[in-house]
């Protein structure tokens, strides 16, 4: 009887120190899931303020104020566009041979059909 008692009883002081050790790991991993959430929260206030200086220093009015301030630029004038009418004409298209462009020959081959196909080259034994 005495020899069951004292199984029993170290069979208790066992279990005790088991759900202690539970215990004691559950309350370090409480306390690395709070540092985690901290360092979270502490890194989503820096996102947050980066990007309202990069709208800061992307403000269109900002980027105007500094391009008057340090470079050189001149106002469009009216007279510097021109109508469609004084351009000059288009260079005339040289064909190239089907020798040196395959491709080339192959694209000019295409009878004009709707689906973009390509007519195969004939063959040549």
């Amino acid at each position: 009887m005495r020899l069951l008692n004292l199984i029993v009883v170290a069979a208790l002081v066992a279990a005790a120190a088991y759900v202690y050790k539970i215990k004691f790991d559950s309350t370090l991993q409480a306390e690395r899931v709070a540092k985690l959430r901290t360092e979270i929260r502490r890194e989503r206030d820096a996102i947050a303020g980066l990007r309202a200086e990069w709208s800061q220093l992307d403000s269109p009015a900002r980027i105007q104020d500094l391009a008057k301030r340090h470079l050189s630029l001149t106002p469009l004038q009216a007279t510097q566009i021109d109508g469609f009418d004084r351009l000059p004409e288009r260079p005339a298209r040289v064909a190239p041979r089907p020798a040196d462009d395959p491709i080339g020959a192959m694209i000019d081959a295409v009878h004009g059909d709707a689906t973009g196909s390509v007519k195969p080259a004939a063959r040549t034994r």
